[in-house]
């Protein structure tokens, strides 16, 4: 079995703050130490339960945020920015048997600690077909799209219940209880990676690849805190303007939905000024 682990920050042990992931911080140095260790217990319990290969693809911000010198020497990590399926690069070349989402937050709009979908801010809502949309979702509706379950989501307590709606039968481990979207109580990083380890032993039992779902359109609307910013998203082809700060698109498939998703929120992050958004 080949594990492909989608690592995020926001969702990792101890993080309750901007400057906990923000490159560059040095809440962010002491920060990265505990989101590796979150990855390194899944790597552990994956293999130890008998996984051949773990590959982490870091999926944070710069996506060079966790330590190689620190990570689990048996598996390998992609990292780097700019690639074709951004947060599950690695699920589309047919060996993948289960995907984990590893320190994963609740959507933009909705209760988490640091909740968002790509961007920090600006965006404060997304619905794919109909459906609030994390980006749990909008990555689980990708990986069902190349045949590969999601086995395995840490992240806050919200964010477990989240992946309820996308990943039922995903084995969900909590690192903190969410107080607010700055405030969380928090479990010790040895306490934590003990805890991650033994879902991803448990997870393994889940994975094998599954039917691929056949390619299908996906609709989706992203509400935007300025009307500038809808206009600017409107530059991306299909996106069209809805209302005063809302855009939509229809994607041919998800492997076209999340690539649309990222091209205007690559566009949106451009037209946002300091002071006034």
């Amino acid at each position: 079995m080949k594990i492909l682990i989608s690592a995020d920050m926001e969702g990792a042990t101890g993080v309750t703050w901007p400057a906990d992931v923000e490159p560059g911080t040095e809440q962010w140095q002491r920060c990265r130490r505990m989101f590796t260790s979150d990855v390194n217990g899944a790597v552990a319990g994956f293999l130890d339960a008998g996984a051949r290969e773990v590959v982490v693809n870091e999926a944070h911000a710069t996506m060079r945020n966790l330590l190689l010198e620190e990570l689990d020497e048996r598996a390998a990590m992609l990292t780097g920015r700019h690639k074709d399926l951004s947060m599950v690069e690695g699920i589309q070349y047919g060996d993948v048997d289960a995907v984990a989402f590893v320190g994963y937050h609740t959507g933009a709009g909705t209760e988490g600690v640091l909740a968002h979908t790509y961007l920090p801010n600006s965006i404060t809502g997304v619905w794919a077909d109909g459906a609030p949309a994390s980006e749990g979702r909008l990555n689980a509706l990708v990986a069902a799209e190349y045949g590969v379950p999601v086995v395995l989501v840490t992240g806050d307590d919200r964010t477990c219940a989240d992946a309820e709606g996308y990943a039922p039968r995903a084995r969900t481990v909590a690192v903190k209880e969410y107080v607010s979207r700055y405030a969380a109580v928090c479990r010790p990083p040895g306490r934590t990676r003990s805890d991650i380890a033994a879902g991803a032993r448990a997870a393994l039992a889940l994975a094998g690849r599954t039917e691929p779902e056949a390619p299908r359109p996906h609709t989706v609307e992203i509400e935007l805190d300025a009307a500038q910013l809808t206009g600017a998203a409107c530059v991306v082809p299909t996106v069209e303007r809805v209302s005063e700060r809302r855009v939509r698109y229809t994607a041919p498939s998800a492997y076209d939905m999340i690539r649309c998703f990222k091209a205007v929120t690559t566009v949106v992050s451009s037209a946002v000024e300091a002071n006034y958004g």
